[in-house]
């Protein structure tokens, strides 16, 4: 049984409130510390869509945010790869609900309505500096000069992790993949089934589309880019201007020139360059621990960044519920998670590679399409052990090395 009682958690996004829900069940009390001033401004409001696969959801429930979370989303049923004017159906895992798709903000509002109903308390305007430790607990320190003091303290701040930097200063820090991301609605209806996600290769870039409920298409691009902007590099350039760009790279695509098109400026959502985390080599120290895209952030590519971060979140709360003192829990957390999370972001690189093809590769693609389908996109290889993957949040987790 736990000796922890309280937990300082850092950042407000996806993976604190998750985090702080868990915790809580778990009988340790969490107080989120938010870096952004308020809700609408903070971490929540940054951002485009994202998916939520099945193991995503079925972590969600273990805090029981599963089903106002999908009240939200959008249910992806199939899915489809084009390039160029060719078009396949892309084989599905049978057995496993649908994947569906929800705006950050949206998923960000439900999971903080949901920890605040349950007890959780919030703190904004609160940018973490630094940390101080001691055998009995952990005191956090802010921008503002104001301080926090638990058992425990957990980064869940993101890419830019700063608490990953108070770990271990020599820590890795993301990795830019060469890609830069948008996303908006077009009035163009591109006439395929609801519920159809297709994945395709235009002439210069990525892309891909869902029809979107109520009418249009929403749409994501990843343009190839040669240097890293950051978020607000990328949205202090005109959004007329990027949306100039995006008609030139996709104007001899189908339904790319469409899309862009029928696309407006003002609502187009830009991304900014993407990112991923490299392997970290130190997930905790002392009483210091990360969570979600502070520790692994895997390629947009994966599908499978929300749904990790929530499910280690979850884990972490099992770990510090039922070990003895926070070492063990923090081990414990570590083994339960660095293998599944890394190969999951193995996975999404070598996906990334494919996503801005040379004029070779790009001829060759619809003749192998059909034996990429059968063998590299069976479902039952790729993806079935990510999305089957569930947590029982009741069952006890011991010490052993081999925990499941």
């Amino acid at each position: 049984m736990t000796t922890v009682r309280t937990a300082i958690v850092i950042g407000g996004g996806i993976a604190g409130p998750v985090t702080a829900l868990a915790l809580r069940r778990a009988g340790i009390a969490a107080t989120v510390h938010e870096a952004y001033p308020a809700t609408a401004s903070g971490a929540g409001g940054i951002g485009g869509t994202l998916a939520l696969a099945p193991n995503g959801v079925a972590a969600l429930r273990s805090v029981g945010a599963d089903e106002a979370v999908t009240a939200t989303a959008t249910p992806i049923v199939r899915s489809a790869m084009a390039v160029g004017r060719r078009r396949l159906d892309l084989p599905t895992l049978a057995g496993v609900p649908p994947l569906r798709v929800v705006h950050r903000a949206e998923l960000h509002r439900e999971l903080h309505d949901r920890a605040v109903a349950e007890g959780v308390s919030f703190a904004y305007g609160k940018r973490l500096v630094d940390v101080e430790q001691s055998d009995g607990g952990v005191t956090a320190r802010f921008e503002d000069g104001s301080t926090a003091t638990a058992d425990v303290l957990v980064g869940a701040d993101g890419i830019r992790s700063t608490v990953r930097g108070l770990i271990d200063p020599a820590a890795p820090g993301p990795r830019f993949t060469g890609l830069l991301g948008f996303e908006a609605v077009a009035r163009h209806e591109v006439g395929v089934e609801p519920g159809t996600m297709t994945f395709a290769f235009g002439r210069r870039g990525y892309y891909l589309y869902w029809p979107e409920p109520g009418g249009g298409t929403r749409w994501g691009a990843n343009l190839p880019q040669q240097r890293p902007m950051s978020l607000v590099e990328a949205r202090a350039v005109p959004a007329a201007q990027w949306m100039d760009t995006l008609r030139t790279s996709y104007g001899d695509d189908d339904p790319g020139r469409e899309l862009m098109a029928t696309s407006s400026a003002d609502e187009l959502q830009v991304v900014g360059s993407l990112h991923i985390m490299p392997p970290v080599p130190h997930w905790y120290r002392g009483r210091m621990v990360l969570v979600g895209d502070a520790a692994h952030a895997p390629s947009n590519s994966s599908g499978q960044g929300a749904s990790l971060a929530i499910e280690s979140g979850v884990q972490l709360a099992r770990c510090l519920r039922d070990l003895p003192d926070v070492q063990a829990a923090f081990a414990a957390y570590v083994r339960l998670r660095r293998a599944r999370v890394e190969k999951v972001a193995a996975r999404a690189a070598r996906i990334n590679h494919t996503k801005a093809p040379g004029p070779v590769a790009r001829t060759l693609m619809p003749l192998l399409m059909p034996l990429f389908v059968r063998t590299v996109m069976d479902p039952e290889k790729t993806v079935a052990h990510e999305q089957r993957y569930v947590i029982d949040f009741d069952a006890p987790v011991t010490a052993e090395p081999a925990l499941r």
